[in-house]
């Protein structure tokens, strides 16, 4: 058996959410010098530039937590605020991007999967994004790790959907089928100027939760069923977030994917697979 394959194996025979509930309290505790040798060795095993951060002294952090999901320094992401421009929603590397095709996005070279079991399996859900656009984003551990508005948008409704806790790496796009749509992840859909987009934060392995601006931490707990809520899109309690605003945080790194309507927006040529990211910058422009 080839090394990939044992790690494939190896990741199927993992109790992939005890293990990731451990790390996260791990993550969480404040443990003084421990955790700042902790976060020195994953800078330094991680190459991270902490010049970026709005905080760059390891010791500043009190758990691994606040190191992982740092602020940068205020202009660090320049914003492409042009109104026909989509923009990045996080730093990492493109996996996959383009058409919804009678249903299915693309995973990886041989892997198709249900972009209605993504989203947590109504067909009122999916229907917006039939003919139109997706785009998979993988955020590495080095990543920058909150996640930001591509657009203008009103929150419309939020989804959790339970399931496995595979890691989300190249690797394991490439082997285990159904990824994306068979771990824990959580759906957000907004209202926007080239109508429904989905952005769906995806859980991995070790993810000690996903957060969102909203409703704070949404998993962990992890359940069996899939909750959804509805929130208004009118009135003062609408929750209206602008371009470039943060909406979520990943607590140990994972994947973000995007999914908008036919003839909606067209995706920048340069924008291809493995492709690195930055947040703020074009990614698609809005059709006219």
């Amino acid at each position: 058996m080839s090394l990939d394959k044992l790690k494939i194996a190896f990741q199927y025979a993992l109790p992939k959410h005890g293990i990731s509930r451990l790390v996260g309290k791990l993550a969480a505790a404040e443990a003084g010098a421990l955790t700042t040798a902790l976060i020195k060795l994953f800078i330094k095993q991680y190459k991270i530039d902490m010049t970026e951060a709005l905080h760059e002294d390891p010791a500043h952090y009190k758990t691994f937590n606040e190191f992982f999901t740092r602020p940068l320094k205020p202009g660090i992401r320049p914003l492409a605020d042009a109104s026909d421009i989509i923009a990045h929603p996080v730093d990492g590397a493109i996996s996959q991007l383009g058409d919804v095709i009678d249903g299915q996005i693309i995973q990886a070279k041989g892997h198709d999967y249900s972009l209605q079991t993504l989203l947590g399996g109504k067909e009122e859900d999916v229907a917006p994004y039939l003919g139109g656009k997706f785009a998979c984003i993988y955020l590495a551990p080095k990543d920058y790790h909150r996640i930001h508005m591509p657009i203008d948008g009103v929150l419309r409704k939020m989804i959790y959907v339970p399931g496995d806790l595979f890691s989300v790496n190249p690797l394991t796009a490439q082997n285990v089928p159904n990824l994306f749509a068979r771990n824990e992840r959580v759906v957000a859909i907004f209202d926007t100027a080239i109508g429904p987009l989905s952005m769906v934060l995806v859980g991995a392995t070790i993810v000690a939760s996903i957060e969102t601006i909203w409703a704070g931490t949404v998993t962990p707990p992890a359940g069996k069923d899939v909750f959804s809520w509805e929130y208004p899109t009118e009135g003062m309690n609408a929750i209206k977030l602008k371009k470039g605003d943060e909406m979520g945080r990943f607590k140990l790194g994972s994947t973000v994917i995007l999914a908008w309507g036919a003839n909606q927006a067209e995706f920048l040529a340069n924008q291809q697979p493995e492709t690195v990211t930055r947040m703020g910058t074009p990614f698609a422009t809005i059709s006219q």
